[in-house]
């Protein structure tokens, strides 16, 4: 065999590793596709003869090709409506379909795929490579260009933006708020507008962001009735998640931020709903993945 073909055939022993990390790294499964290719293009043209651990090598390479196409990426928006946030696929349909990536999306976690998008390139690097994928900080160093040290730092800021609340007071502080919020949610997805009424306050207001077309014309929706139809069988995408440090919504079809809800809530009861669909505005939300615990 020659070292072509064994190329090709280590390759392929490790494609799903290296789409795995792209798909953490980008967040969307075409992109990670994309990644991958680009780098098994690097790779063949690359001398190896000198290569001891090829299956971190080829991780390496694909590394540096998502950070290139982080770095690039310019802010886009798909066409997404409410209505149009895919239902659960079934997990035997094609890799292509975009409900196959609604699932994996999920199985990695919708509001981490969010999260992970408000860092910058080399946060999200140095943190899916070492907290995801226990990369050394040595081997990470040379990805990102920089020291070991900034590295390790670079980690930990993304690992502080990234987690949610860790204190045992914190936890017992958001969690009426995060039960009630799940509720609401749950209400939605089902469609129980009954439920819905329970968890919402009669004099609810929620403030539509124009920016989100379906909504444009209503940017501001009076009591309970009014809110509940809105918001009927419609959470499909939506996820808890931490808001600027309390429990929100963040609605992301596939990974990708539709828009944020800011929930204000008295007496277990919602008061409040703010909806965020500016993307800029997005970007600057203290976001958070909401602890299972």
């Amino acid at each position: 065999m020659n070292n072509q073909n064994w190329l090709a055939e280590q390759f392929e022993t490790h494609r799903n590793h290296l789409q795995a990390v792209a798909y953490r790294m980008l967040g969307s499964l075409g992109e990670a596709d994309d990644a991958v290719q680009e780098s098994w293009i690097r790779l063949s043209r690359t001398d190896t003869s000198g290569v001891e651990n090829i299956g971190g090598w080829m991780t390496t390479i694909t590394s540096r090709v998502c950070l290139d196409m982080l770095r690039s990426r310019k802010t886009r928006r798909e066409d997404l409506t409410i209505e149009s946030v895919p239902e659960p696929a079934n997990s035997s349909q094609d890799r292509s379909d975009p409900e196959h990536e609604a699932l994996l999306a999920d199985s990695v976690g919708i509001a981490m795929l969010v999260v992970l998008g408000n860092l910058n390139p080399a946060e999200r690097i140095a943190f899916v490579l070492h907290d995801v994928f226990a990369l050394s900080f040595s081997e990470i160093a040379p990805i990102i260009e920089r020291n070991e040290a900034a590295t390790r730092q670079l980690a930990s800021r993304a690992r502080r933006r990234v987690q949610g609340a860790e204190s045992t007071s914190e936890k017992a502080d958001l969690k009426p708020k995060r039960e009630l919020v799940e509720a609401f949610l749950a209400a939605s997805r089902n469609g129980d507008f009954e439920q819905l009424l329970r968890v919402l306050d009669p004099n609810v207001i929620l403030r539509n962001d124009t920016a989100f077309a379906p909504v444009a014309h209503s940017p501001i929706v009076h009591g309970s009735q009014a809110v509940a139809k809105q918001f009927a069988g419609r959470a499909q995408g939506a996820r808890p998640v931490l808001v600027n440090g309390s429990v929100g919504v963040v609605v992301a079809p596939r990974g990708l931020p539709l828009f944020v809800l800011e929930i204000t809530a008295v007496d277990g009861k919602i008061t409040e709903i703010e909806m965020i669909a500016d993307q800029a505005r997005i970007r600057e939300l203290n976001l958070a993945v909401l602890n299972n615990e």
